[in-house]
């Protein structure tokens, strides 16, 4: 196949993992590392790149309507942050380090694990209320507070965080899984920020999709002056990643159906067992 071809795959890829990533709500990095490694025999650390550069991408696109919709709480993705960027930088040099020592079937059987954990996540239905966590005095102090309008009741609904030494703790772990393998880590973030700060389910997923970008964007950096950040190969799949999580949150509303949830994590299962039997040489 020429070049041009290539890259139109590489384009469709990156739509189908949008698309999918989006309508699920676990976004499509898990999808697009594990397909650049299988389907097109790409080397780990470079899919890494790649997956990096079009998680950043598609937070920045989507993240932004969020934070024009107010529906991301800037104030506190950003006291967050503090916890994630750290992460990030931990892990992605982790993976730098494991692979410059020949490592990487480590890091494939790793991969596979977290795509097998991923699992739980997106078959997960969000509750339509929960009791509101008891704020701590961190939250007090930095007034960790906000509202959102919530279409379905037509009311603004008050929010308060609740325990923040957890959610950091778990956002630590967010980054590091982020910054090893190049995705959003969407999964432990809104497990963070739903049942540790008790925030509603929707200023969760938008938080957490703000707060994506900004972690990423740490080990992409890293990546790129490592030069396993490949334009030939991020381009496409983050042209087509944008596109098909544009379309995907404007179907949502009408396309939300659990089968498509079911099909999406059936997938990601399949790959994992994939990337871990060939981590430890079985394929």
């Amino acid at each position: 196949m020429d070049l041009v071809g290539i890259l139109l795959l590489l384009l469709l890829v990156g739509i189908g993992a949008g698309l999918l990533g989006s309508l699920s709500g676990l976004g499509g990095g898990v999808v697009i590392v594990p397909i650049l490694v299988v389907g097109f025999q790409v080397p780990l650390v470079d899919a890494i790149g790649a997956s990096a550069v079009s998680v950043l991408a598609t937070s920045t696109t989507t993240g932004a309507v969020y934070v024009r919709d107010r529906l991301a709480d800037v104030r506190i993705g950003m006291f967050l942050e503090i916890a994630t960027v750290p992460g990030a930088l931990v892990g992605v040099t982790s993976t730098l380090l494991l692979a410059k020592v020949g490592l990487t079937s480590a890091l494939l059987v790793g991969l596979g694990v977290v795509l097998l954990l991923t699992v739980p996540g997106g078959l997960r239905r969000p509750p339509e209320s929960e009791p509101p966590q008891p704020a701590d005095a961190r939250s007090r102090r930095l007034d960790l507070r906000g509202s959102y309008y919530d279409a379905r009741t037509h009311q603004e609904l008050p929010y308060q965080a609740g325990r923040t030494t957890p959610a950091l703790l778990t956002m630590f772990g967010a980054g590091t899984v982020s910054g090893m393998f190049g995705i959003g880590s969407g999964v432990l973030k809104v497990l963070a920020l739903e049942r540790f700060l008790g925030l509603p389910p929707k200023v969760a997923t938008a938080t957490s999709n703000f707060m994506i970008g900004v972690t990423v964007a740490a080990s992409v950096g890293v990546l790129l002056l490592a030069g396993y950040v490949n334009p030939v190969l991020a381009a496409p799949v983050a042209l087509g990643t944008v596109a098909g999580s544009l379309v995907g949150s404007q179907a949502l509303p009408r396309i939300s159906d659990r089968r498509l949830a079911i099909l999406f994590v059936a997938v990601i299962a399949i790959l994992g067992v994939e990337l871990i039997l060939r981590g430890v040489g079985v394929v």
